[in-house]
């Protein structure tokens, strides 16, 4: 049996670019754990963090990390994957106060990069994965910066996936071909759609609901796996 092991930044981002590929892998046999890096809670949150949730039409007393969790664990349950959930905090909760200074680069007091590498370590020593995956960072959000640097700094031979949705809208594309591309079967492209549609609370942010999602899905062909590659315009 092989272990998959998927680092995802997000609460939704290993489903959303690679869900057919852990399907196919559940459904060989293998051992499927996604571990999501960003999912911790803050108490009240405010301004920028706050607009996160309230701009997908969640309050500001819906408790939105418990939320999203609860939505992985349900798309995680779709093949049978295991979900682990890590404590650190989203951007906008370190400190990025707007959308535009996500995508901007870090912050010079965001010090999350060292315990994550740590972190990441950790688990994926306790874990012994056969096949580590992560992000490429493609739209050049900092969270998926941050756990593509510490994945590449504890897991060098990590493939790393096209983060998607930001591919659909980034003219920026993998400078060398892919390692690895995986063909979506029918089997595939439905799981990875029922884990898509699982984050009912992203689909009309991300997608502009789901039957749009699933119109999206149904395009994609292949999801295709680099490893030790930067992106180029």
């Amino acid at each position: 049996m092989t272990h998959v092991v998927a680092i995802s930044p997000h609460l939704d981002d290993a489903a959303f670019s690679v869900g057919g590929l852990l399907a196919a892998h559940a459904r060989a046999g293998d051992r499927v754990t996604v571990v999501t890096c960003f999912t911790g809670n803050v108490a009240q949150p405010t301004g920028f963090a706050l607009a996160c949730q309230t701009d997908k039409g969640l309050g500001a007393e819906v408790d939105y990390m418990e939320l999203r969790r609860a939505e992985d664990l349900a798309a995680c349950a779709v093949i049978g994957a295991a979900a682990v959930h890590l404590p650190f905090l989203e951007a906008p909760h370190r400190g990025y106060g707007s959308a535009p200074e996500l995508f901007a680069g870090r912050r010079a007091d965001d010090g999350v990069l060292g315990p994550l590498t740590t972190a990441l370590a950790e688990l994926l020593d306790g874990l012994a994965a056969d096949v580590v995956l992560g992000p490429l960072a493609i739209g050049d959000h900092v969270d998926h910066w941050q756990v593509r640097d510490a994945l590449e700094a504890v897991e060098p031979g990590a493939l790393l996936w096209e983060d998607w949705p930001y591919l659909r809208r980034s003219a920026v594309r993998p400078a060398l071909p892919p390692v690895r591309s995986h063909r979506l079967s029918t089997d595939d492209r439905a799981a990875r759609t029922a884990m898509c549609g699982a984050y009912a609370s992203q689909l009309g942010y991300q997608f502009g609901g789901h039957d749009a999602m699933v119109r999206e899905v149904a395009l994609v062909e292949s999801e295709q796996l680099y490893r030790g590659c930067r992106a180029a315009s």
